[in-house]
Formats: C-alpha cells, sequence, structure tokens
C-alpha cells in the first residue's frame, strides 16, 4: 500500500496548493478508505473564500461529502470489510452527551465534523479532499451494489434534505414550496417526492437551476426574483389555498416573507440554508396570525440508512444533479470556477481515483 497520498491543502486566503501527505493510520475502530468521490459543498466555498485567518488558523484539508472503498481496517473492526464500498457519514459525535444519548447527535457539543474549521467546541478538522481518510468504522455505511460511489458521495446532502422533510412532517396530500433551487434544495424536492408529497414547487431566482427542478419532477417553478409576484403566482398555483410546507434551503428574507404568504394557516416552514451575512427577517405577525410553525435543520441525524435505500431503490438519482467533475489535482481550478459560476454549476465533484 502507498505510504504517501496526494491532497490539495488550504494554505491561504482563497489558495489552495496540492501537496503530498502521509496516508494516515487507521486508529482502534476505524478504517481506511481510499477516497473516490468528495462533492464540493457551499460550505467549501464560503471557507475557502472567507474564513482564512478567522476560522482557519493554518493549512486545511477541505470537503465532507465523500465515498470510497475500504483498503484497511484498524483494531477491533470486523464491519465493513476490505473491499467494501463504502459512503460516509462525517460527523464524529461524543456517544455520552444529552443530545447523543437522545438520538439527536447531531446536535452534540462535541462533534468532531469532517473540513470542519475552529469553533468554540472543536478544533480544526482536516477534510476528504485527499487520497485516503481514517475514519470511524461505523460511521462508513456500505453501499449496495445498484449505488454507485459517486452516488455514495452524495448521500451526505441528500440526507440533509430528507431531515429538512423529515422536520416538516412531509406527508401524501401535501402541497409544498422549495426555496432555492441548488444541492440541497434539489435533494430536498427529491425527498419530499419519496415522502409522498404529491405537489412540490420550487423557487430561485436562477433561471438555469430553476430549468433543473424542472427537469428533475418539480410540478412548478418560480423565479423568486419579485417575491410579491412569486408569493401571487404560489398562491394561483394551489388555487387560493396556500401550500402546507415550506423548506427554505436560500435564507433570503424577502423570499422568506414571501413563502410565509404562500403557506396555508397551520403551515409549516422549515430553515435549512443561511443568507451570506447570517441574518433572516420573517414577517412575525404573518407567522403568528397563520399560526406557522417554525423548525430548522442542522446537518442531520440517523438518515444514512434510509437514504441509501432510497437510491438503491431507485427512488432518486442522485448522479443527475451533478454538472461539473474534476480530477484531484484540478481541485484549486474546482474551487475558483465554483466561486466564479455559482448559477451555472449546481454541484461540483472531485474524482479521486
Amino acid at each position: 500500500m502507498k505510504t504517501t497520498m496526494l491532497a490539495a491543502v488550504m494554505t491561504g486566503p482563497a489558495e489552495i496548493r496540492m501537496q503530498e501527505r502521509t496516508v494516515p493510520v487507521p486508529g482502534p475502530g476505524q478504517v481506511l478508505i481510499r477516497l473516490e468521490y468528495v462533492g464540493i459543498c457551499g460550505s467549501d466555498l464560503h471557507t475557502y473564500e472567507k474564513d482564512w485567518g478567522n476560522r482557519v488558523t493554518g493549512p486545511h484539508i477541505l470537503g465532507h461529502e465523500c465515498a470510497g472503498t475500504v483498503a484497511a481496517l484498524g483494531e477491533g473492526v470486523r464491519h465493513p470489510a476490505p473491499g467494501d464500498r463504502v459512503a460516509i457519514e462525517p460527523g464524529r459525535s461524543c456517544g455520552a452527551c444529552e443530545f447523543c444519548k437522545t438520538g439527536r447527535y447531531n446536535l452534540c457539543n462535541s462533534v468532531r465534523f469532517l473540513a470542519a474549521p475552529n469553533t468554540p467546541a472543536s478544533p480544526q478538522v482536516d477534510g476528504a479532499f485527499c487520497e485516503y481518510l481514517a475514519h470511524d468504522a461505523n460511521l462508513c455505511f456500505k453501499l449496495p451494489d445498484k449505488v454507485s460511489t459517486l452516488e455514495g458521495a452524495l448521500i451526505e446532502p441528500l440526507a440533509v434534505g430528507f431531515h429538512a422533510a423529515s422536520q416538516g412532517g412531509a406527508r401524501p396530500g401535501q402541497a409544498a414550496i422549495v426555496v432555492g433551487a441548488g444541492c440541497i434544495g434539489l435533494l430536498s424536492m427529491m425527498a419530499l417526492r419519496i415522502c409522498g408529497v404529491p405537489k412540490v414547487f420550487v423557487l430561485d431566482i436562477m433561471e438555469n437551476r430553476l430549468a433543473k427542478a424542472a427537469e428533475l419532477g418539480a410540478d412548478a417553478v418560480v423565479n423568486s426574483r419579485d417575491p410579491a409576484v412569486a408569493a401571487g403566482q404560489l398562491l394561483e398555483l394551489t388555487g387560493g389555498c396556500g401550500c402546507d410546507l415550506a423548506i427554505d434551503t436560500a435564507g433570503i428574507s424577502a423570499v422568506a416573507g414571501a413563502t410565509i404568504r404562500a403557506l396555508k394557516k397551520g403551515g409549516s416552514l422549515v430553515l435549512v440554508g443561511y443568507s451570506p451575512d447570517g441574518s433572516l427577517t420573517i414577517p412575525l405577525r404573518d407567522v403568528i396570525n397563520k399560526e406557522i410553525t417554525l423548525k430548522s435543520v442542522f446537518r442531520y441525524r440517523n438518515i444514512y440508512p434510509t437514504a441509501i435505500e432510497s437510491v438503491a431503490a431507485g427512488l432518486v438519482d442522485l448522479r443527475r444533479i451533478v454538472t461539473n467533475a474534476y480530477p484531484l489535482s484540478e481541485a484549486p481550478r474546482a474551487m475558483e470556477e465554483g466561486l466564479r459560476d455559482r448559477a451555472g454549476i449546481v454541484k461540483a465533484v472531485l474524482r479521486i481515483c
């Protein structure tokens, strides 16, 4: 087995250099994974563009949406086995706190998440823009033969979509709104379909993303550049009744207000996305008068097996959201193009091998 590997390392503000690193050795309870695909998340682009010298304080490897093949086992590991293809859940929680013990491990204050920058609770953690990764075996989920490793890397964002649908109580008979037709918005739309929601309407200001949403099965797409007009269109689409559920992956105040106006009384709004400055203003009068239920999403929990099975069963085709693929050696170009062409690139991935 190789002793060194190629890694794309963030070495300065908006700077990535290809470096040779030592292949990690799996510790007790871990496996060594030969990575094959890694998704480029919006959080990777944000960290790359904004966080050097702030939350990133030294050389840092990005990437947390990943899958590959088990290459070696650490002490005490029996499953998965060498040669198994696995999707990797990137957050390692403590297992002992209130949140872990009640099954809400995504809220653990001590979680160590791949590619996370420095936080008050956790030091900087390197991610998966590299050839090999050592990770906890119980967070590596074997992929069925019907699920490609590319799809395995996209189980992570699909899990966010499933968690959003679950938080909103998605069920048959509803009409739902998805705000934002980026990767998370499109996967939220797919998750709503799997949950039996028969009518899903997608909002965005970018026509190419709306076209992608329509291609993937949205019942209608609405340009939200004028939020008031968008709210009116949504009401028209529901015969004036309004929608039961909205999942907001954009976090833009004006659009969130329009979305609330398009919800029926007693509806639910699930907040997933942040605006660039992290702020969001919503019309509380409308929320109160309509008795809207507000929920939020922080990553996901207990969802990987369900997400993997949905792909294996052919209920969702994750490959159709990928618009750009780059070899690992071109990670610097991938990040720069991701920043320059946010409208055109719906989902980019790195091919590791």
